[in-house]
């Protein structure tokens, strides 16, 4: 089942037109991983536990 994932749907991204769409949730979090690191110049490497988890709660099937 295929998973999206919009960036502007995080808060404080609302401008971030990112989406990713892709055929399960791990490869949507790699797209969002290397977005955040090439848009935003974030570290996925950085980010906790906490904030996968909200990023893989933003996913949504479709």
């Amino acid at each position: 089942m295929p998973y999206t994932y919009r960036c502007k749907d995080y808060p404080g991204m609302e401008a971030c037109p990112g989406s990713f769409t892709a055929e399960n949730a791990e490869e949507v979090m790699k797209h969002v991983e290397l977005h955040a690191r090439s848009a935003h110049g974030e570290d996925p490497g950085q980010w906790s536990q906490e904030d996968r988890k909200q990023l893989q709660a933003m996913m949504i099937a479709s």
